[in-house]
């Protein structure tokens, strides 16, 4: 079941209201595809995997094509948490037991290129999305805050990371103004970013390389035309040497073999009112981005205009419950209380994907369609990063890409019918733990 927005979003002509929305550079509308066209890559979808392909093939001289259904970054990519983070979704000390020492290790190097990509994008072609430093792990329970502080030992005396250090929990309470944690983790190295700019920002680079963007252009189905793969849309057609499926939560039906790996879920935030630099410096001491360790997590960090930008709860279901404010500022308040006379400005939904074992999924169907989703939450690194080694890969350098690849991404029981349920069964008792 693909999870769809209000019905005030359907169209797509127009992104949907939020904080980003509201403080969006350079969004103006692109045409849509008319004709029938030729070229090396054609890329379905616009968000971070998408136009991060699309720059990285472009910079190589291919000839690009991306369509997109609505706008550029209208689905997650322009509506997430903007939290930068390096690794994987799941910690080393999880992937050693799940591939290994060896290849753990170098999925863990991935993922730090994958910061690093981030940042070299940003200043490279000086796009402004208000990149910060530093992200702070918080633990809600005593056991949580253990394995956040082991977690920074490991990774700084096994892996040699030098930017991370355990918090007690009287140094986390000096740097975010709650009594809900016991203790945690401070990465100086990771940030948070404006979302959608960071995504409008990689389209313009990719653009300025030679790649072109359509946006309003949905892909009704793959069609393959004389052996090679393309796209049929309302107006048109692209065929292509490669094929690059970067849809993430808003696959639908597309891809019939993609979609039972991926499940769409529902992710809510705020933004309030503009709080003045005295108050939003004594949430926050540091101006870092904060999650905490519920299954369902809470995330928020502060804007450039002195914002509280607040994420929590999700959500199953086919469409967004009607109080999203509401919903968001329950879990804003248990975690600062002191917030409870502040107005909210924005609210709104966003809709992600994630795979069984919380790692994106890459692979490669009949040797010329690329595939690169489910980041499952932590995806403004990774994406970009994907879009790096999809590049190699089509250029026949793809030993990074097959690593990647090879990480067992099993499908959800029950496959597309039966996911839904199955997931809301398992969400909802992680969601009691949390409460535990």
């Amino acid at each position: 079941m693909t999870a769809l927005p209000p019905l005030e979003e359907q169209s797509g002509e127009s992104y949907p209201r939020s904080y980003y929305t509201a403080t969006a550079k350079g969004a103006e509308p692109l045409p849509p595809l008319a004709g029938d066209h030729r070229c090396d890559v054609c890329i379905v979808g616009a968000g971070y995997t998408a136009v991060a392909t699309a720059l990285h093939l472009a910079e190589r001289g291919y000839k690009v094509i991306v369509v997109e259904a609505r706008r550029i970054a209208w689905g997650a990519s322009g509506r997430n948490g903007g939290q930068l983070s390096g690794g994987q979704r799941l910690d080393p000390e999880e992937l050693i037991a799940l591939v290994g020492r060896e290849r753990a290790r170098l999925l863990w190097d991935l993922g730090e290129e994958a910061k690093a990509l981030v940042k070299q994008r940003v200043a490279r072609h000086a796009i402004d999305c208000d990149l910060k430093p530093g992200l702070i792990h918080a633990g809600i329970k005593p056991v949580h805050a253990r394995a956040m502080q082991d977690h920074a030992r490991f990774l700084r005396d096994d892996y040699g990371y030098a930017h991370i250090r355990p918090l007690a929990r009287e140094e986390l309470r000096a740097l975010v103004a709650s009594d809900l944690y016991h203790g945690g983790s401070f990465d100086s190295d990771a940030g948070h970013l404006h979302p959608l700019n960071y995504a409008l920002g990689l389209s313009r680079a990719a653009r300025a390389a030679g790649a072109a963007i359509h946006e309003m252009t949905p892909a009704l189905e793959i069609v393959r035309t004389g052996g090679k793969p393309g796209i049929r849309t309302p107006n048109g057609r692209v065929t292509a040497d490669y094929l690059v499926i970067a849809c993430n939560g808003h696959l639908g039906k597309l891809e019939p073999r993609i979609a039972p790996i991926i499940m769409p879920i529902n992710n809510f935030m705020l933004a309030t009112a503009p709080l003045g630099e005295a108050r939003a410096r004594g949430l926050i001491a540091n101006d870092a981005a904060v999650a905490d360790s519920k299954y369902v997590i809470d995330y928020y960090r502060l804007s450039a205009d002195r914002r509280l930008l607040f994420g929590g709860g999700e959500s199953y279901r086919p469409s967004y419950p009607n109080d999203i404010a509401g919903i968001v500022r329950r879990c804003m308040l248990r975690v600062f209380p002191q917030l409870h006379d502040v107005a909210i400005d924005y609210a709104w939904g966003g809709t992600l994907a994630i795979t069984l074992r919380r790692l994106p999924a890459f692979g490669r169907l009949d040797g010329d369609t690329f595939y690169a989703l489910g980041f499952s939450g932590q995806g403004v690194a990774l994406t970009t990063l994907a879009g790096k080694v999809i590049a190699e890969a089509v250029a026949g350098q793809a030993e990074r890409f097959d690593l990647l690849a090879s990480v067992p991404t099993p499908r959800f029981p029950g496959g597309t019918l039966l996911r839904w349920p199955s997931l809301v069964v398992g969400m909802l008792y992680y969601a009691m733990l949390d409460k535990l």
